[in-house]
Formats: structure tokens, C-alpha cells, sequence
């Protein structure tokens, strides 16, 4: 079984063909530029590939009611020209085939929960950090959704107090995103955070922003793993950071082993690796054909 799967981002587009096993057999990666130029590109990769059904995880906002009149559109994305584009529209005219859409991050959630870190468990939370932050959920064996989609990227911190960058984000600067996505570090610092591997204060501030996010991630959906990636979790040393920070946050209240024991098991980065979104773009495109 060959299908598509298209990992939708700000920055660049990911493209690959895999199969029911979670294996990509083929990929391509193209930067985002504007609609007409990119999803030429995306239409040229899948043509004559003889694919089944396609899944695309987005960068959002995006809509993902199937009965909403601008299902598969992406809605009110700061990147002007993608703003209210029907991106499953377009590739429907050209692929009559069915098609799985939901935001990258949670078609990240699907993937580990398929093949990944989150096998064989009900319910898990993946959270990007780079360009941007984002957050997928799976919950009872379901993608969250609802009014919309979750936004958890945005959710109000509480501000270290050795910090006073304003924050990055455009709609209420000093969210999560806003304070803790690669961009911010950049400008709070003035380098690119791979320039700053060794400045402990910064990764001490980085996890302090994380580990309240996912504290709050813990006691609103309880989620029995959680998955951190995307180009900022690539500085490894983070990882125990949170989780310090993670256990000093809940304070005892979350009683169970997996925090107060085995916390290393509990908060990982993906199995998949580079492939999650791929690989989550290719499981939305499975779902599809169930």
C-alpha cells in the first residue's frame, strides 16, 4: 500500500511516500514560499506515484470540521498569504483519493500513538518546539478537537523573573510561543540557540517557560506520555532540565510513579525522530481509508 503523506510547515513543506508500516519510502523537502508556487511543487512530487489516500499535517490555524464549510482550509495564519487557502481543496482537484488533515502536531500525536513512543497507549501529548510551539493530543484513543483545535502553544506562562523580553508572539507576545520558540531565544539573546549551547541561563529559562506548560498539560488531560521535539529539543541537556522543573511545578499533587519515579520514561522525545510529522502526516492519510 503506497500512500502520501505532506508535513505542512511554516518554513518548509516535507513530502514522502510510506506504507501501512510507518516506513517512508521516499521524501522531498521544498520551502514554503506562496501558495500557487509551492503547491505546484507538491502536485508535480505526487503525480503518476500511484498513492491511495493522502494525509496532510498542517501548520494552523487550520479547520478540520469535516462539516464545516471550510473544512481542509488553513484560516487565520500570520503568514499572510496562506490566510483562509483551501489547501485539501486544491489537491482534490487533481487526486480523487481519500484524504486525512489535521494540524502537524496533531498528526505528530497520531504517528507516535501508531508506530512511535506512544504505542499502545490511549492517551499522549506531542509538543513541537522550533519555529513556532505546538501541541497535539490524543485522548481515549481520539485527536482533540472542538471548537477548534488545540492552540497550546499559546497558553499564558508566568514570567521567570530574571526576564523582561517583551516576547515574539504577534497576538499576545509573552505566551508560550512567544517566550519560549526559537525565534524568542534568538532575539532575547541575540544568537540562534545552537549559538548558545553553553550558556546555562538560557536552557535554565527555556525549561522554567516548557515545564509550566506541560505541568498544566499533566493536570488538564493527564496524558500517560509525553513527547517534546522540533528543532529546539535537539539541545538534549533540556530534557532533564524540565523534568526537574516539571516535578517541582506539579509538588507532590500528581501521586503517581511515572512523575515522581520514572519522570525520564514519562516526558521523552520521539521515537520517530526527524520522520514524526512525516510519519504523522502518513498516519492521518491511513486513518482516512478507515
Amino acid at each position: 500500500m503506497k500512500i502520501g503523506a505532506i508535513e505542512a510547515g511554516g518554513t518548509k513543506f516535507v513530502l514522502g511516500i510510506g506504507n501501512e508500516n510507518g516506513e517512508i519510502l521516499e521524501r522531498l523537502s521544498i520551502p514554503t514560499e506562496e501558495p500557487s508556487v509551492t503547491m505546484a511543487k507538491v502536485i508535480e512530487f505526487f503525480k503518476g506515484k500511484n498513492i491511495e489516500a493522502l494525509g496532510v499535517g498542517c501548520f494552523g490555524p487550520i479547520d478540520p470540521n469535516e462539516n464545516s464549510e471550510t473544512y481542509g482550509y488553513i484560516t487565520t495564519t500570520p503568514k499572510l498569504k496562506w490566510a483562509n487557502y483551501n489547501i485539501i481543496g486544491e489537491l482534490k482537484k487533481y487526486f480523487d483519493i481519500p484524504m486525512g488533515f489535521d494540524t502537524d502536531v496533531n498528526g505528530a500525536v497520531l504517528g507516535e500513538a501508531t508506530w512511535g513512543a506512544a504505542k499502545n497507549l490511549n492517551s499522549s501529548v506531542y509538543i513541537t518546539v522550533g519555529t513556532g510551539i505546538g501541541a497535539g493530543a490524543m485522548v481515549e484513543g481520539k485527536m482533540v478537537h472542538g471548537l477548534l483545535h488545540p492552540e497550546m502553544g499559546h497558553i499564558m506562562v508566568k514570567r521567570h523573573e530574571k526576564d523582561s523580553y517583551i516576547g515574539k508572539c504577534p497576538y499576545h507576545k509573552d505566551c508560550l510561543e512567544g517566550m519560549a520558540s526559537g525565534p524568542a531565544i534568538e532575539e532575547r539573546w541575540g544568537k540562534k540557540g545552537h549559538e548558545l549551547e553553553e550558556i546555562k541561563e538560557v536552557w535554565e529559562m527555556e525549561a522554567f517557560y516548557l515545564a509550566q506548560a506541560i505541568a498544566n498539560f499533566v493536570l488538564i488531560l493527564s496524558p500517560e506520555k509525553i513527547i517534546v521535539g522540533g528543532g529546539v529539543m535537539n539541545q538534549k541537556h533540556l530534557f532533564p532540565m524540565i523534568r526537574e522543573e516539571v516535578i517541582k511545578n506539579l509538588a507532590g499533587y500528581i501521586n503517581k510513579k511515572e512523575i515522581l519515579e520514572d519522570i525520564d520514561l514519562y516526558i521523552v522525545p520521539p521515537l520517530l525522530g526527524d520522520n514524526a510529522g512525516l510519519c504523522g502526516a502518513l498516519a492521518l492519510g491511513l486513518k482516512s481509508l478507515k
